[in-house]
């Protein structure tokens, strides 16, 4: 079988994991009663609009499934377990391990593949050509286009700002209070975000992502990023997002990546925007933030569970982040 549309192959891997779709207030949630194991998938939609999906599920067969999409939109969001194997037409075939993506489909061609016990859980928004074409352009002319991308690659940042807009959701998901509005209105807020970051530099983090050039090492010394230099770098962000909360030191990362600690530091910070240790504490807030939002835990088991042997330090960092201490965050919920 071959899928001609994102929907047709949305409802052939639905239907693979034997779910059906019991109808919620604001949303669908498809589930197989008979087999809870298996999780679930939800989805809100303005239909042909934009989509925002959350998927906890294991893979009960291997599967796999051809595609050649003519529909254009963009999908981007944060996978939290699961890697994905997939072959785009032309090119070789990729695999894509937990991290935050984005990507703008045009015309895409190929096949991906699962496999039984495969377990996936991530977040993520498709907005549909349609919802440009009718909705933002018209109102928002100077919002970013799909040619500000390159097609059918999938860049593996996100800003943190879109991170914890898929956060925030997700929270709402949880709490059953999560409104169409808040959901539209919080779509427009990540392309006011994408948009800014496209258009305040001819170095953003989406460009930066493919023309790696040079970092300055010291006040007076460049050196140029090589293939393999962004892949060892990558390759510490995947490892610093897994282990966030019990990060390895800078000389640990270095020899694990066999990048020196200059070029991974400096590297790092111009590939991510930001450095390590303000990517680590990042993880942990947001963490933080999630685990005071949806758990009763207290802030002293919280604090040990996102890596800080002193709660103290805990609430200290979490209000210079948050502008308010842990449990004035939560009552705020």
């Amino acid at each position: 079988m071959i899928s001609k549309s994102s929907s047709e192959f949305q409802k052939y891997v639905l239907d693979k994991m034997t779910f059906s779709a019991f109808s919620e207030k604001n949303c669908i949630i498809y589930k197989n009663p008979s087999r809870p194991e298996l999780g679930c998938f939800i989805k809100y939609s303005r239909e042909g609009y934009y989509d925002f999906g959350i998927g906890d599920y294991t893979i009960p067969e291997d599967f796999s499934l051809s595609f050649d999409h003519k529909d254009e939109l963009i999908r981007f969001g944060t996978v939290y377990k699961g890697i994905t194997k997939f072959k785009i037409e032309n090119n070789p075939v990729s695999s894509f391990t937990p991290s935050s993506f984005f990507v703008v489909e045009k015309g895409i061609k190929g096949k991906q593949i699962w496999k039984k016990g495969q377990h996936f859980h991530g977040a993520e928004i498709s907005i549909y050509k349609k919802y440009f074409d009718e909705v933002v352009f018209p109102n928002f002319p100077d919002s970013i286009n799909f040619d500000a991308f390159i097609g059918n690659y999938t860049y593996k940042y996100l800003p943190l700002e879109i991170v914890s807009i898929i956060q925030q959701l997700q929270v709402l998901n949880n709490k059953n209070a999560l409104t169409p509005i808040y959901l539209e209105s919080k779509i427009l807020e990540a392309l006011a975000i994408i948009t800014n970051e496209i258009f305040s530099s001819p170095e953003n983090s989406f460009t930066n992502q493919i023309n790696y050039g040079e970092v300055k090492i010291g006040k007076n010394r460049k050196v140029t990023l090589t293939t393999s230099d962004i892949n060892a770098i990558q390759k510490a962000h995947d490892i610093l997002t897994k282990e966030a909360c019990n990060p390895p030191t800078i000389k640990e990362l270095s020899k694990r990546v066999f990048l020196n600690e200059q070029k991974l530091k400096a590297g790092f910070a111009s590939h991510y925007h930001m450095s390590i240790g303000e990517y680590t504490n990042s993880i942990r807030m947001a963490m933080a933030e999630n685990l005071l939002s949806t758990t009763d835990l207290t802030i002293e088991e919280i604090s040990k569970k996102v890596g800080y042997n002193y709660c103290g330090n805990f609430v200290k960092m979490f209000k210079k982040v948050h502008g308010k201490t842990p449990l004035a965050f939560r009552k705020s919920k």
